[in-house]
């Protein structure tokens, strides 16, 4: 039995709000010049589809989370960890590997036969696309597999709220869907509201037959999914009529969801941003949120010609502004409003994650849905 939005437990007899199943990796961003010519000044960050969500609900609104990932036990992987230690999350799930070659499952050698995920992203200035270069290959993460987090403790024992995870996760080893599929499962069984972003990336499996097979096998499992209309193209095989502006994609992608919540009617809720590029740096944004049961459609401001300074993490900021929302006991309105104002906030910070506060949360929501101005505070 799939757990509904309205059905999440209480945070009494739960020791988690919310769990992030997923990969974390080290962002490095060469600020204003493309990664080709990096040399010094580089920002270093940790970030991840599925972890951003963790702590993005921790960092911005105090909730309890933690991370299901794994990292090499050396000084990248302390620095990842200590970046999410920062953002209030607990990782003392953290699956580590050693580097002392002793021949056990979690160990490897000190020279890097084994390393953290390193990417570099280039945020990209007017006509110059953000671009990301990514370095995942031989890492922990893809070596994920059942039976490697003790999921009985943590869902039953201890008791989350919610779970989420990703189509990145899913998709980047040879069983990390199987174990996303398990933990979805089990979570549900528990009691636990599932939740998944599809997340889907060429760069990580070119095969989108392979990534619509994964996700109608994790798909029965969840209550809430997000996932824009590229996304369930390829990663669920849902296509959507083309569009222009914010109202047009709307009711195509209307349409599309109608599809989605009869074949899968499990879900009772489904959204995602809307993101319209000017250019690098200005960027229109939206965002929907749909409660299936109700067959009602939420919406937040849309936002029109808004500079931002890096583009990554707005989709998981909007998942973790919605998830907030929910787990605190907020109506779909006010989820779908934190949603959008959180993901257009993280994009006004450098790194995968953002830089806020609840209470800067709510302002820009207001703020939008008052048609205001942005006043300097003094």
């Amino acid at each position: 039995m799939v757990v509904r939005y309205g059905d999440i437990r209480k945070a009494e007899g739960c020791r988690y709000d919310a769990v992030s199943l997923g990969e974390v990796m080290m962002r490095f961003d060469p600020r204003d010049v493309p990664t080709a010519r990096m040399r010094d000044g580089v920002r270093v960050f940790q970030g991840g589809g599925e972890t951003n969500v963790a702590c993005g609900l921790a960092y911005t609104f105090a909730l309890r989370t933690a991370v299901l990932t794994a990292l090499v036990d050396d000084p990248v992987g302390e620095n990842i960890r200590n970046q999410l230690r920062e953002s209030g999350v607990d990782t003392g799930w953290i699956r580590w590997w050693n580097t002392k070659s002793d021949g056990g499952r979690y160990s490897t050698d000190g020279k890097g036969g084994l390393h953290n995920g390193v990417n570099f992203t280039y945020n990209g200035a007017g006509v110059i696309p953000s671009a990301t270069t990514y370095y995942r290959a031989h890492t922990p993460a893809t070596l994920l597999q059942p039976g490697d987090f003790d999921l009985e403790e943590l869902l039953g024992r201890q008791g989350v709220r919610v779970l989420n995870t990703g189509g990145i996760f899913t998709l980047i080893g040879g069983r990390t869907a199987e174990l996303a599929i398990e933990a979805a499962r089990r979570a549900a069984a528990a009691g636990t509201f599932v939740a998944a972003d599809l997340n889907y990336r060429a760069k990580v499996e070119p095969d989108k037959n392979r990534a619509r097979a994964i996700n109608r096998q994790i798909a029965p499992h969840l209550g809430f999914l997000v996932g824009n209309d590229s996304d369930l193209a390829d990663a669920l095989g849902y296509e959507t009529r083309k569009s222009k502006g914010f109202e047009d994609w709307l009711e195509a992608y209307k349409q599309t969801i109608r599809q989605l919540t009869a074949d899968f009617p499990n879900l009772s809720l489904v959204g995602t941003q809307w993101r319209g590029a000017t250019n690098a740096d200005l960027i229109s944004w939206g965002a929907a949120l749909y409660d299936v049961a109700a067959e009602a459609w939420y919406t937040a401001p849309l936002r029109e010609n808004v500079p931002i300074r890096d583009r990554t993490g707005g989709g998981d900021s909007f998942a973790s502004g919605v998830l907030a929302a929910l787990l605190k006991g907020k109506d779909l309105a006010t989820a779908v409003d934190w949603g959008a104002a959180h993901g257009i906030l993280v994009q006004e910070t450098p790194g995968d994650v953002s830089m806020i506060n609840q209470a800067a949360v709510e302002a820009e929501a207001k703020r939008a849905r008052g048609g205001a101005g942005v006043k300097a505070v003094r």
